[in-house]
């Protein structure tokens, strides 16, 4: 019954299926050249525009990608393992670590792009901070690089009169970031609240995260709480989902 089911499948499905089927054994391995359409069509006995949707359903799962004028290849990157519970640890930015040293596994991470602003909060943001019509944000926007590749763009915003005068108001906050100079100030964060979406990236996120062609994003908005329940930190974060893996680990 499974194998009528699949026969019934498009025939691009199929082949991008076979094509799938022969990265995942070894047959072609990162940065190997996929066979092209001419390949494909005569492999499979189909028409150009079926050996185009074959490859076209590779590169929207990013696993592979297209150079222009050379042909289509399996993608070289190989994703990051966000450690959701682990990273957020306040042994973590507590002893002097970011909050990315959970996850890179000795990888080359670095912040390309980073400003620090003070500005008139967002009404949804004012909203969770608790803040007042009159009161201000510090506003933290970084965009996150790993092996060569943009990885994440993340805007966080604070409370401009909680953090006024500390390092978290400079582009570089020093050893354990930004949830370390909070404690320090008295307002360390003892608990979080992440939120999860997806969605298809503005063109702008698209070219500042170098995605391929229909891949979607994944939208994480964290909110820090201190031990008062005070929320004291947003940060709204845009992944190329195409690089990540989420994980959750954690007792029952």
């Amino acid at each position: 019954m499974a194998k009528a089911e699949d026969d019934r499948r498009p025939k691009y499905q199929r082949i991008a299926d076979t094509l799938r089927e022969a990265i995942r054994s070894g047959e072609y391995g990162p940065g190997d050249r996929l066979p092209g359409e001419n390949d494909l069509m005569a492999a499979h006995g189909v028409a150009r525009m079926t050996a185009r949707q074959a490859l076209g359903v590779l590169r929207d799962e990013g696993v592979a990608e297209a150079r222009k004028g050379v042909g289509v290849f399996v993608r070289e990157f190989r994703p990051l393992r966000r450690r959701g519970i682990q990273r957020l640890a306040q042994q973590q930015w507590g002893n002097g670590r970011s909050v990315w040293s959970a996850d890179i596994e000795g990888r080359s991470l670095e912040v390309d792009q980073a400003t620090v602003s003070e500005e008139g909060a967002p009404d949804g943001i004012a909203a969770v901070l608790e803040l007042t019509g009159e009161e201000t944000v510090c506003v933290r926007r970084r965009r996150f690089v790993l092996d060569g590749k943009p990885v994440l763009l993340a805007t966080s915003y604070l409370p401009a009169s909680l953090v006024a005068g500390s390092a978290i108001t400079r582009e570089d906050t020093g050893e354990g970031g930004t949830y370390a100079r909070l404690a320090e100030l008295g307002h360390q964060p003892v608990h979080f609240r992440e939120e999860v979406r997806s969605r298809m990236p503005s063109s702008d996120e698209a070219t500042r995260l170098s995605m391929a062609e229909g891949t979607p994003v994944i939208l994480i908005c964290r909110t820090a709480f201190t031990d008062e329940g005070r929320p004291v930190e947003i940060n709204e974060m845009t992944l190329d989902a195409a690089s990540y893996i989420l994980e959750y680990d954690f007792d029952a």
